[in-house]
């Protein structure tokens, strides 16, 4: 998916009120008189969120099969990533998504404390994981998720989908329109590829307040659940869903438009089939994954929009009728299933930071 580029670094001083505190033991300082005031139940949501955030990277990596990903099966298309290093990189996001969403909760700008924040979690992930690029789209698509919802959460019990939709547009809309106007500057797969083939990707969606989320991969996930699926399979389907209605800027570097033409074909075919409401649904996205990896293709930015999908579900408390006990139950008996299979790390993207131009 299209990357975030950068510009000024922002405010210090705007970006240091939004990190949250720590102790020396890395719990968070709090002293006892300070347990139940305002600013503590704020933090404690924050952490909530981030670590819902967290939550949600992890079910999206669960997921299997999913064409050319990484998974607790294989590495997919990916001879740089296994199921562990993304594990360790998701991990390492929980600080950094806590400082965003308290950014939002207090309606930061973007340009101030939204991109350096990004940064920030950029320079984390890539500690984690020794420089290899396993989540840059995902922070910038995530990290924006986490500060709308934070920002309705603190003014509202009833989180909404449309409520979080508005809240994006209304606080950030503007910048998120100039970020995606400055979209063909810079050395990012997600510059090289708006140059090269005119597609904005994960910026243009922003902009526009996510419509790959709110308006396909939402209500596909959404229905999935409600139909009695699980959530690896309602995963699965929504990512295909995805593929076949997004540009994916993923893609498009690796494949150039045949590749994307390939993905959008491959995923249409597998719905029209039925999607993963057939019952030989597996065998089928297994081979698609084979044909994508057979082409070195990877739907990456699909996959950070069903990760920010997954995290939306959880935290709107209307909007989204599914079974979320369904859901939870599933994620609970999966993430102690996790075997790791066939993995192997090589050295990493060192593709240019998503903020800088």
């Amino acid at each position: 998916m299209a990357r975030i580029s950068s510009g000024r670094t922002g405010n210090r001083a705007e970006v240091d009120r939004c990190s949250p505190a720590r102790s020396a033991h890395g719990t968070r300082a709090v002293s006892p008189d300070a347990a139940f005031d305002a600013a503590t139940r704020a933090a404690i949501t924050d952490a909530d969120l981030a670590a819902a955030a967290v939550k949600a990277l992890h079910e999206e990596l669960a997921a299997y099969p999913k064409p050319g990903l990484v998974s607790p099966i294989d590495s997919g298309s990916h001879a740089d990533m296994d199921f562990d290093l993304m594990r360790r990189s998701a991990d390492a996001l929980a600080e950094p998504f806590e400082a965003i969403a308290a950014a939002g909760r207090e309606g930061k700008s973007f340009e101030g404390a939204l991109k350096p924040l990004g940064v920030q979690a950029e320079r984390r992930m890539l500690a984690a994981t020794g420089g290899v690029n396993t989540h840059r789209g995902a922070i910038f698509a995530m990290g924006m998720m986490v500060a709308a919802i934070a920002h309705v959460t603190a003014r509202r019990e009833d989180v909404s989908p449309d409520l979080v939709r508005t809240t994006l547009r209304g606080e950030w809309g503007a910048a998120l329109e100039a970020h995606a106007a400055d979209g063909k500057i810079g050395d990012s797969h997600g510059a090289i590829v708006r140059r090269a083939t005119g597609h904005d990707g994960a910026r243009r969606e922003a902009a526009l307040g996510f419509p790959s989320i709110f308006d396909v991969a939402l209500p596909a996930y959404s229905t999935a659940l409600r139909a009695g699926l699980d959530g690896n399979t309602a995963s699965v389907q929504t990512l295909f869903t995805l593929m076949e209605a997004v540009e994916d800027t993923t893609v498009l570097y690796r494949g150039g438009l045949d590749g994307s033409g390939f993905v959008r074909h491959a995923a249409r075919a597998f719905l029209e089939q039925g999607g993963c409401y057939e019952k030989s649904w597996k065998t089928r996205a297994e081979q698609v994954h084979r044909d994508f990896v057979a082409r070195n293709l990877s739907a990456g930015g699909s996959a950070d929009l069903l990760a920010v999908t997954i995290l939306l579900f959880s935290r709107c408390s209307v909007g989204c009728q599914a079974d979320r006990a369904t859901h939870e139950a599933w994620y609970a008996g999966r993430h102690r299933k996790v075997r790791f299979e066939g993995c192997r790390s090589d050295p990493g993207d060192q593709a240019p930071s998503a903020y800088q131009r």
